[in-house]
């Protein structure tokens, strides 16, 4: 916790891209996961696990409540998203569903792959908007209200890194790699296999919110596609929350209410 407190106040300066710098946003056709044509396809299913590990630290006037995400991977297919560069920092995407027949077909989306940097790492081309953080109010019977406050880290790198869903259809080894970190890249395939997750850890770049200056209870919501770029069999899934009460504790643990 120490040390994201001594982190929080270069964090704090930086938020997400602006609005503008990678266009798209939303489907740019009808969802072939629902269509006519779905049974023939093994399409995936993006669910985000309910935030956990969450703490907050001070630093730079702020106070950042940190939670690990979770995006995880249900679907009857991979998620897998293939990239290909427009610009010197930016790739279009299509996405790859797998077909029962055997090899998957093409869509096209809004979405982008983004060369984005992370502190003393370098950059990775990430999937941009690929999960949300948000703190939602409650009105006086438990339903949000409106948002509050929204965090700074959008640009996440699908991937298989845990097997958190083991099933006949789980491949035992990974299949999707982590990030790649070549700047030359003209193509890249991102992707997380079916019952795989990847998971971002509370204590990594931009996985936070500012919420100084909140007090009661509100809803902590993660959201995996926010923009709702990709095609799912299922989109009403993509959120996991938690009710927390505002302030945390002197010692930065978050209660439930």
């Amino acid at each position: 916790m120490a040390l994201a407190a001594s982190a929080a106040a270069a964090l704090g300066a930086l938020a997400a891209p602006a609005a503008g710098q990678y266009p798209g946003g939303g489907p740019v056709a009808p969802n072939p996961c629902v269509g006519p044509d779905a049974a023939a396809l093994l399409c995936p299913d993006l669910r985000m696990a309910p935030p956990r590990e969450m703490f907050t630290s001070k630093g730079g006037g702020k106070v950042l409540l940190h939670a690990t995400n979770d995006i995880r991977s249900r679907g009857e297919g991979p998620l897998e998203v293939r990239g290909t560069r427009i610009s010197k920092r930016q790739m279009s995407v299509r996405q790859a569903i797998h077909r029962r027949s055997g090899e998957p077909k093409l869509f096209d989306t809004n979405a982008r792959l983004a060369f984005y940097d992370i502190p003393g790492q370098g950059p990775y081309w990430k999937f941009h908007f690929a999960a949300l953080f948000e703190v939602w109010s409650l009105d006086s019977a438990g339903n949000r209200l409106e948002r509050v406050r929204k965090g700074p880290k959008v640009n996440y790198c699908f991937r298989d890194l845990e097997r958190t869903e083991p099933s006949a259809r789980s491949p035992r080894e990974m299949v999707y790699p982590a990030c790649s970190q070549d700047p030359r890249k003209r193509k890249r395939t991102l992707g997380t296999s079916v019952g795989w997750s990847d998971i971002y850890p509370s204590t990594y770049y931009q996985n936070w919110i500012n919420v100084k200056g909140l007090r009661g209870c509100f809803d902590f919501v993660l959201t995996a596609d926010p923009q709702n770029n990709l095609y799912e069999n299922d989109e009403a899934n993509n959120a996991g929350s938690r009710r927390i009460r505002l302030p945390a504790t002197k010692k930065g643990d978050v209660r439930g209410c």
